[in-house]
């Protein structure tokens, strides 16, 4: 069965922006937010909660979940595109934020991560391997500015 070329990616974060990132089990040294592609029937929505719990363990409906009413569009990378049908090379990404009281902590699914750290937001920005995560930080600290 091959994933849906739509995605969420889910920014969890606290009040001060910490950040969660996780370094990916098949990628050394590549960090992400929560991601991952919709299963047939789901919504971004839908996807995002799922998501949360599959790669951290938290239920995301117990804190504060944001539609942030945005998505990008990218090229899926060569070496991933086998998971995809074929001609599919491009993926959009609905983004979310997870705001948590405080750095709790996580239980990591051993097959997608190795290791998380919280870190803040700009340090996140400079970690993680995708544009489009680098972009949802970013949306993040201009959000986090508008709010002061």
């Amino acid at each position: 069965m091959f994933k849906t070329p739509i995605s969420a990616l889910v920014l969890i974060h606290t009040k001060d922006l910490q950040v969660l990132i996780m370094e990916r089990a098949d990628k050394a040294g590549f960090w992400q937010s929560v991601t991952g592609s919709l299963e047939h029937g789901e919504t971004p929505l839908q996807a995002a909660i799922r998501e949360v719990k599959e790669e951290t363990g938290l239920d995301a409906t117990a804190y504060n979940l944001q539609d942030w009413y945005v998505s990008n569009k990218y090229e899926i990378y060569p070496h991933w595109r086998n998971r995809y049908a074929p001609g599919v090379t491009e993926n959009t990404e609905h983004l979310f934020g997870l705001e948590l009281p405080s750095q709790l902590p996580i239980k990591l699914a051993p097959e997608e991560h190795v290791r998380y750290e919280w870190v803040d937001w700009r340090e996140a920005a400079k970690r993680v391997f995708s544009w489009t995560n680098v972009d949802a930080l970013k949306r993040l600290g201009e959000r986090h500015q508008l709010k002061l």
